[in-house]
């Protein structure tokens, strides 16, 4: 149902001082006629303000949360859907007390929608959480929308994570926090900008409780930007969490230990599991001589007998017998399927718990962090990360998504847990060889011959499936009008262990060229574009996901009657920290240009 109330009703609410925070439902006058961020011009909405206020109602934690952004374009309409996720295994924590509603100004008259209770929904996400979920009815640019909720826990130690940045600026953004004496906490903090507000007192809570209360305020926090090799966002936002500590505290061993007894993750590896063909499987596994044959054949076999039901998770939804003879199941059903047929073939095997959008808090210690369970095998000196549910994943590749990731690693026998970090240790590498002639006429033709290992090799199938050849030669020939390509054919994309070849014939207008002189340029088919790192600030941390190493031949036959006037200079450079090393190499021989290019990346990862 929709209100209207004139301005002249209302314009007693806006007298006085400008406040950061209103009353649900009482908007400052310049917010209504708001056109643009004062901070961040091109925002496309801001985040006017967000209060949260957390305390102890006795033993349970409730969080009162109030929110109100501004939509200044279509282009931020998206920002008019809510989705709050919140742990909720037996019901035990709940969210109350929605109340959302969109103001709009028109003709000098407020007009203010709230959203439909029917509209809200409740959805399970896992056997432990679920998410409420609303979108604001009536968004136009001008609109400003706002919601509040309340949410409680019966589970003292969990106070909610406060998250201060996001995809849109953030005007005014304050936390109280009132703990209990009863518990003790650690504050974690990943804060780059600094605080208005950072201070610690005591007072009498809600609770009646003399305990600590922690008060932080946070002005003008500009968006978090998409940067080029950044990693996951969450990785990156500003964001402050509280854990118990004392006796109370949840430690990463506490949580293995916890998962062991589950009767949906501990219990689904149990050895006395039979799953269906099982000793036909073992028998196969048997004529086997290496771990590395056991390993692809396990992983293949499950792979291509299950279907992934797209839901990843730490926790299997059925049991993994149930799972194996519909031939569907989540990623922990899937990978604990092939935890249990190589563990009967006798190798040493743990299980590794991570997560697939970011890296884990290492610090923090929850669940909540966890939302992927695969498995690791360390087999004649060779490390072999497996998650049978990972798209275009391979036995001998690290997943894509856990490259340089931490993850807690659990011996299921010992119910003993460590942190590691994932890496990859062998250098992808991509060689390109070009043999080409120029004419008198100003005109190359030639040969191209692109070899991709690993996960290049996975980059370049991924783009050929989706742009077809077509698009995949547009791609290759970057906006280059001087540039054709007559032939293309791409060779062992099949064979997981060997380079994937790309094979082309081509022919190029060098244009720039007269009577006299002739100009090329050498970087033909190198995969590197331009610089991505022009920018003078950078706000998160470069992750290149793998080592790597270019190597770039070419020869150039010229035209009669031509020599060289100037060639590139031979020259490395290289890192102060020998991160990176570059070498060029430029001669002439025997009526030939020779061009070899060597880069290679030592080191993936740069705070």
């Amino acid at each position: 149902m929709k209100k209207i109330y004139t301005l002249f009703s209302l314009l007693f609410l806006f007298l006085g001082c400008y406040a950061q925070v209103q009353p649900y439902g009482v908007v400052d006058t310049s917010d209504l006629k708001l056109k643009s961020c004062d901070f961040e011009k091109d925002a496309n909405a801001e985040v006017l303000f967000e209060k949260v206020y957390i305390y102890y109602k006795y033993s349970t934690v409730v969080m009162e949360y109030h929110k109100r952004l501004k939509i200044f374009n279509a282009k931020g309409n998206d920002f008019a859907k809510v989705r709050v996720e919140y742990y909720a295994a037996h019901n035990d924590e709940v969210i109350s007390d929605i109340q959302a509603e969109t103001i709009n100004f028109e003709n000098q008259k407020l007009e203010i929608t709230p959203v439909d209770k029917a509209s809200i929904f409740t959805q399970e996400l896992d056997k432990d959480a679920k998410s409420i979920s609303f979108t604001f009815p009536n968004i136009k640019p001008g609109s400003i929308i706002e919601y509040k909720y309340k949410f409680s826990s019966p589970y003292a130690g969990n106070i909610p994570d406060w998250v201060l940045q996001g995809e849109i600026p953030v005007r005014y953004t304050e936390l109280k926090a009132e703990f209990s004496p009863d518990y003790t906490y650690k504050t974690i903090k990943r804060v780059f900008q600094k605080f208005k507000t950072d201070t610690t007192y005591f007072t009498n809570g809600k609770n009646q409780n003399k305990g600590k209360t922690h008060l932080f305020v946070m002005e003008n926090l500009r968006s978090l930007k998409d940067e080029p090799f950044m990693t996951a966002t969450e990785d990156n936002t500003q964001q402050i969490w509280f854990q118990v500590t004392g006796d109370y505290e949840m430690t990463w061993s506490i949580i293995a230990k916890r998962l062991m007894r589950d009767i949906d993750f501990g219990n689904e590896l149990d050895p006395r599991i039979f799953l269906s063909k099982e000793n036909e499987i073992l028998a196969k596994i048997g004529t086997f001589s290496t771990a590395e044959e056991k390993i692809a054949y396990v992983y293949n076999l499950v792979r291509s007998s299950m279907k992934f039901n797209r839901k990843n998770s730490i926790y299997t939804h059925s049991e993994i017998s149930h799972a194996w003879s519909k031939k569907e199941g989540n990623a922990a059903e899937i990978n604990f399927i092939i935890y249990h047929f190589l563990k009967k073939s006798g190798l040493v095997l743990r299980i590794l718990m991570l997560n697939t959008h970011h890296k884990l808090e290492t610090d923090y210690a929850t669940t909540g962090q966890l939302n992927q369970a695969v498995i690791l095998v360390v087999a004649d000196g060779k490390q072999y990360v497996l998650d049978g549910a990972a798209v275009d994943g391979k036995y001998n590749e690290i997943p894509f998504y856990a490259l340089n990731s931490n993850a807690v690693s659990l011996d299921p026998e010992k119910s003993t847990s460590f942190l590691l970090t994932l890496q990859n240790e062998k250098p992808v590498k991509q060689s390109t060889f070009i043999e080409a002639t120029i004419g008198s006429d100003a005109k190359m033709t030639g040969t191209a011959q692109i070899n991709s290992t690993s996960y290049l090799k996975g980059v370049v199938l991924r783009k050929f499936k989706k742009e077809g050849e077509k698009g995949y030669i547009d791609y290759l020939l970057d906006g280059n009008n001087d540039l054709k390509i007559s032939s293309f054919k791409i060779d062992s994309a099949e064979a997981d262990s060997i380079p994937l070849i790309r094979n082309l014939s081509f022919s190029l207008d060098l244009p720039g060229s007269d009577d006299h002189y002739i100009y090329f340029s050498p970087n033909l088919f190198i995969g590197l574009g331009a610089n991505p790192f022009l920018s003078e600030e950078r706000f998160s941390d470069i992750d290149f996901k793998y080592l790597q190493g270019y190597t770039i031949s070419a020869r150039y036959k010229m035209p009669v009657g031509y020599k060289i006037e100037s060639l590139p200079k031979s020259q490395a450079l290289v890192m102060p920290d020998k991160s990176i090393i570059f070498k060029r190499i430029a001669q002439e021989d025997e009526g030939y240009v020779v061009i070899n290019y060597k880069i290679d990346f030592t080191r993936s990862y740069y705070d």
